[in-house]
């Protein structure tokens, strides 16, 4: 069967594998559908310093059980759909030994340190299964990626009481946008793409901010009544974004990183001690698939309108190198593996 490597920065290719035999406590999955993700598109262009070569892409996955190995419990069985968390923690580190393997010392995450799902079947631990009877693996490849902006909602504690901002509305930042909704939050997003900006208001957002036609800070002055927001999620890794947020946040405010900023980064750093701030990074997810597989479930989040294209495998190299020339037009890319 074939499947698509990332050989080098700049590199893609399809390879030919020996499809794989579930062992004990393993399931072999059928793969549907599978998204890139913008760690993809960073090790595409030798930015991600997590990312090995060569190695299958793929973690944001949606699946069909084809075979169940021994020891797998009743419950899951041939048909059934479902998506994979894709993370692998050593359980030895301290944010293992904390209860916090997402932050794992050496995590491997699947198409970065470890095979990835773009192929068209892969083995997998029973227990790293998340299935649903309702959503199809369209909407199951989008929960990894909304996953991970429902954490850096739960890093930053948002409440009914803030005002949100997040900027970047790639399918993380959508995710953040979701899920600082789903607390009843005010939120606000911000990118320079009215198409995403869009999508934000369907996920949530009740206010939408083009950063390239309106001047950011006043425009979030406006909004707050000139105190900026009690929460800013950054969601897009630019130096520019790492220091707008803690220039806009508001005083004793809360800042979540979840992009890696690509470069070096100079702050005021009296910004931090003046302001009191509080700064958090957010790193994988933990815990939040069952959240974001029942907010799919109850249709409160624009999948088809989220999802810029679907490509075959065979076309999920040239895609990734499309999506490198102009990344601002894509908020999705799915393969699917069915085409």
């Amino acid at each position: 069967m074939k499947a698509l490597y990332i050989v080098e920065p700049g590199k893609t290719e399809l390879r030919d594998i020996d499809q794989p035999v579930p062992a004990k406590g393993e399931i072999l999955l059928r793969v549907g559908m599978v998204g890139l993700c913008g760690s993809d598109l960073n090790a595409f262009r030798g930015a991600f310093t997590l990312q090995e070569y060569p190695v299958i892409l793929g973690h944001e996955i949606g699946a069909i059980i084809e075979q169940v190995g021994r020891d797998v419990p009743e419950r899951l069985c041939p048909g059934m759909r479902v998506t994979v968390l894709p993370y692998e923690n050593c359980g030895q580190c301290s944010s293992c030994r904390h209860g916090r393997p997402n932050a794992c010392q050496d995590n491997r995450t699947m198409g970065v340190r470890r095979p990835g799902a773009m192929a068209r079947y892969i083995t997998v631990p029973w227990e790293r299964l998340y299935p649903s009877e309702k959503l199809t693996v369209k909407s199951l490849a989008l929960v990894e990626p909304l996953a991970v902006g429902f954490h850096a909602v739960d890093r930053g504690q948002v409440g009914s009481s803030d005002t949100v901002a997040i900027i970047g509305c790639g399918m993380v930042g959508l995710g953040a946008v979701a899920g600082s909704s789903a607390r009843g939050a005010k939120v606000l997003a911000i990118d320079i793409d009215d198409a995403k900006l869009e999508i934000a208001r369907q996920a949530g957002a009740i206010q939408t901010i083009n950063s390239a036609k309106t001047d950011l800070h006043r425009a979030l002055a406006e909004l707050t009544d000139g105190q900026g927001p009690e929460v800013i999620i950054e969601a897009v890794g630019l130096p520019a974004t790492f220091r707008s947020a803690v220039e806009e946040v508001m005083y004793t405010g809360r800042v979540i990183y979840i992009g890696y900023a690509k470069g070096s980064l100079e702050y005021p750093p009296d910004l931090f001690v003046r302001k009191e701030l509080d700064i958090y990074g957010s790193r994988n997810c933990l815990g939040d698939f069952p959240g974001v597989i029942e907010w799919l479930e109850a249709d409160r989040f624009p999948v088809d309108q989220a999802v810029t294209s679907v490509v075959p495998l065979a076309e999920g190299g040239k895609a990734l190198a499309q999506w490198s020339e102009n990344p601002a037009a894509v908020t999705k890319i799915l393969v699917d593996l069915d085409a």
